[in-house]
């Protein structure tokens, strides 16, 4: 989910800075698409290698089971096989929850993908687990490395792990015939949102879908709104915690938010909003293909409502080759000529709504002149932030993810009180960022 820039010392690349996104008229980086703990496309990933001559199969592993995310793998595979007719290009859907182990794993059995496609947040965690390969000198002879900013490549202990071919986030999409038959407004506060979901409830519709995965999905939508209330890992608290579940387990409590969605990924809950019959969705850029090929209703999107205190994490996939890649070479080329190229990173644009990580890409008409893209751009530009945080060391990133995702699903599905699951979080947290 997450790009990132160097950092002192160079441990790891530290995530978007605003003057690194700024693109023609503020488009940027950033962002981490949902991923997917079912569905499938491709093979099942069974902790094997891929790879072959040029002649051969070239084996990529990702976790999309969203249609237009697939969609995009697809048209993928078939420019780089129409450039290269020796090669198929074999897409392998591996559950969100489950890539990182298999990776691991097949890493320590010395095998594996050749391509990966995973949440550029979680870089590290793969890296220091010897499942990707570093890229030095593949990008230090790309011809167009210069367009890619420092934070979309993924440096860890100096090496270059993994880069960014597109960047995404969260914004607050709306149903625009149920804004209008409740009389509402699309809603720039907290206090607006609050009263159009209660609005939204006595008409008979759901407030908002979301997803409460105990894990770094939960933690990715969760963080909007327990920053909101103050909370930071700069100087977290257990007060603000505690403040930020209690406002989102109101919402459950009010049944303006299914409790069903601790069982959500991010994808389920945009695919609730876009069959109709809920105002809003916590959801990102990355949903604008299932937006304009299923929802049957007006709809558009504002920055979430997360005031002067809240940050929204810039993230998105990160793309590396497999430390035991049989084809290392084949595979930087299909990088080089998909996700790093030019006309390859407009795509991302028009099948899903992710923004180009290339400044030429982002400059494209395809940008400019989609008018949802604009909630997200004002998001960048106040109140985009770091992901994963640079105070977090590498090796903590995954457990301090998992710890506040934890958190956040025993709230929402009442398995704790907040004040309890923030008291939990809280110690563990106090451990894990020292």
């Amino acid at each position: 989910m997450g790009s990132t820039r160097r950092r002192t010392g160079g441990r790891r690349t530290r995530a978007l800075t605003l003057s690194s996104i700024v693109v023609a008229g503020a488009l940027a980086l950033a962002a981490c698409s949902g991923g997917s703990t079912g569905g499938a496309t491709g093979t099942a990933a069974t902790g094997t290698g891929g790879g072959a001559a040029e002649s051969g199969t070239l084996t990529v592993w990702h976790y999309f089971s969203d249609v237009n995310q697939v969609k995009l793998m697809d048209q993928y595979a078939s420019k780089f096989e129409a450039a290269h007719s020796g090669v198929k290009v074999d897409n392998v859907f591996v559950p969100y929850d489950q890539m990182n182990s298999k990776l691991v794993s097949a890493a320590g059995a010395k095998t594996g993908p050749d391509i990966v496609v995973f949440n550029g947040a979680e870089a590290a965690t793969l890296a220091l687990g010897g499942a990707l390969a570093p890229l030095d000198t593949q990008w230090g002879s790309f011809a167009d490395a210069a367009q890619f900013p420092d934070s979309v490549v993924h440096k860890i202990d100096g090496k270059i792990y993994a880069v960014q071919g597109y960047v995404n986030l969260l914004g607050l999409w709306y149903n625009a015939d149920i804004l209008k038959q409740i009389g509402v407004q699309p809603p720039t506060t907290m206090a607006e949102l609050e009263s159009a979901m209660e609005a939204a409830k006595a008409a008979g519709f759901q407030g908002i879908t979301l997803s409460g995965l105990p894990q770094s999905q939960g933690e990715w939508q969760a963080f909007p709104w327990l920053s909101a209330e103050g909370f930071s890992y700069t100087k977290p608290d257990a007060k603000s915690l505690e403040a930020g579940l209690s406002r989102v387990r109101g919402w459950v409590d009010k049944g303006w938010l299914s409790q069903e969605s601790v069982t959500w990924d991010q994808t389920v809950p945009f695919q609730k909003f876009a069959a109709g019959g809920v105002a809003f969705a916590e959801n990102g850029n990355w949903q604008m293909g299932t937006a304009k090929s299923d929802a049957k209703f007006n709809y558009g999107v504002v920055p979430l409502p997360v005031g002067d205190k809240g940050k929204v994490y810039l993230g998105g996939e990160g793309e590396g080759i497999g430390a035991f890649s049989k084809n290392p070479d084949l595979a930087w080329k299909y990088l080089s000529e998909t996700y790093f190229d030019a006309a390859g990173q407009i795509l991302p644009v028009t099948l899903v709504g992710s923004i180009p990580s290339r400044k030429d890409a982002a400059n494209d008409t395809a940008v400019s002149s989609n008018p949802l893209l604009k909630a997200f751009a004002d998001t960048i530009a106040k109140s985009g932030a770091n992901y994963p945080d640079a105070v977090i060391k590498p090796s903590a990133v995954a457990d301090v993810q998992l710890t506040v995702g934890q958190a956040w699903s025993s709230a929402l599905g009442g398995q704790q009180s907040p004040a309890d699951a923030a008291s939990t979080a809280f110690k563990s947290l106090t451990s894990l960022l020292g």
